[in-house]
């Protein structure tokens, strides 16, 4: 007679398709519930944007800290000093660097002008041989095609004048994070864990911890690369007497910090400035000094400093950055990598840990089992 009922129905389902559809709907479960993560995150963008850079701020500023506060300095008059001399640090940098751009700018227009008649020049009188008029109706044309678009740029400058107020309250919000996240972020932390089972504290507060000195590694070591990528770059834009050395290069500093792709675009923005100042020649020495700088940082400095603070597979790095770029722009390009360094570091000593709790729940297991057994054996005497 055949069989009927649950237990029959799943004697007719080949094993590989009931394991498939276990590992499914468990996957689907997950995949849902990112889904719902992601949505709450982006919704909350104008919060989880700054506490997320205010932790890396943090994960730079706090070794400061706690170097103060071992050679006696109050916590409080500690994180006043730093944060005091990092934003005058910050200040001045912006200072100085506009004020270049400010002086560098008529001089860059000047020679983009002398480049366009150049080029206007051998356009009708080199190998093209156009005429003046066909040079004047593409001018003309580009002029209106601006007009017919005046429309849809105004709007972009007023949506993005919109969000001027968000930039601002996202940028106090920061500042006082970090001000809390350097005077009691390790209190902080110890209190968010109090929502986890206590079995399982201890191990969530060590992998945090863990996740976080890897995070204060990656970004002493990027800020090291960084350095040393604006400056071998900027000096070589100044010794080539090309405009605007000083902003491209903190440009270039600003870019290092997205692995990668930060450093490329940079880089092609300072060789379009030689292009457009200085031609073709300085334009190709400029990709040279680049090639040569991104080398330097691929077989000396990554390895060297990098590797020590971080380990991550450059596959991991340029799928993160991807996908944070996707989801979230320029700030999830920027975050991806520390947040897969916080993880990478956090679930290691989470599984470090899985032996001995599975251990435990073995031989907590076996003494069940053995007291269950004592039990029926108990009671067959007793029958």
């Amino acid at each position: 007679m055949p069989l009927s009922g649950p237990r029959g129905d799943d004697a007719a389902v080949t094993p590989v398709v009931r394991r498939t559809a276990a590992w499914a709907w468990r996957l689907l479960v997950i995949a849902a519930a990112a889904v719902v993560l992601l949505e709450v995150l982006r919704r909350l963008g104008v919060v989880v944007v700054p506490v997320a850079l205010a932790l890396l701020v943090t994960a730079l500023l706090l070794p400061v800290v706690d170097l103060l506060d071992r050679f006696g300095a109050p916590r409080g008059v500690a994180v006043a000093l730093v944060m005091v001399a990092g934003l005058a640090v910050v200040s001045g940098i912006l200072a100085f660097v506009i004020t270049q751009f400010i002086d560098g700018v008529p001089g860059l227009v000047e020679q983009v002008t002398h480049s366009i008649d150049s080029t206007r020049d051998w356009l009708i009188n080199g190998p093209a041989h156009l005429s003046p008029d066909q040079i004047n109706h593409a001018g003309d044309t580009a002029i209106q095609s601006l007009r017919n678009h005046q429309e849809q740029l105004t709007t972009g400058a007023l949506s993005t004048a919109g969000t001027l107020s968000e930039i601002l309250t996202g940028a106090l919000l920061g500042l006082f994070t970090v001000i809390f996240f350097l005077l009691d972020g390790r209190n902080i932390w110890r209190f968010v864990t109090l929502i986890v089972p206590l079995n399982v504290r201890d191990g969530i507060r060590k992998a945090g911890n863990a996740g976080f000195h890897s995070l204060i590694g990656y970004i002493r070591a990027t800020s090291l690369v960084a350095l040393v990528d604006a400056a071998g770059i900027g000096t070589a834009l100044a010794i080539m007497g090309i405009p605007l050395a000083l902003p491209l290069a903190s440009v270039v500093f600003l870019g290092a910090f997205i692995p990668l792709i930060g450093a490329l675009v940079s880089g092609f923005l300072a060789i379009v400035v030689a292009l457009l100042a200085k031609g073709l020649l300085y334009a190709l020495i400029t990709l040279g000094v680049i090639v040569a700088v991104m080398q330097i940082e691929a077989h000396v400095l990554q390895p060297l400093v990098m590797g020590r603070a971080v380990s991550i597979h450059p596959l991991a790095v340029v799928l993160g950055i991807t996908a944070g770029g996707v989801l979230a722009g320029v700030v999830g390009a920027l975050v991806a990598v520390p947040t897969i360094a916080f993880v990478n570091s956090a679930v290691r000593v989470l599984m470090n840990q899985r032996p001995a709790a599975q251990g435990s729940a073995v031989d907590g297991d076996t003494s069940d089992h053995a007291v269950t057994k004592l039990g029926r054996s108990v009671g067959g005497a007793r029958s």
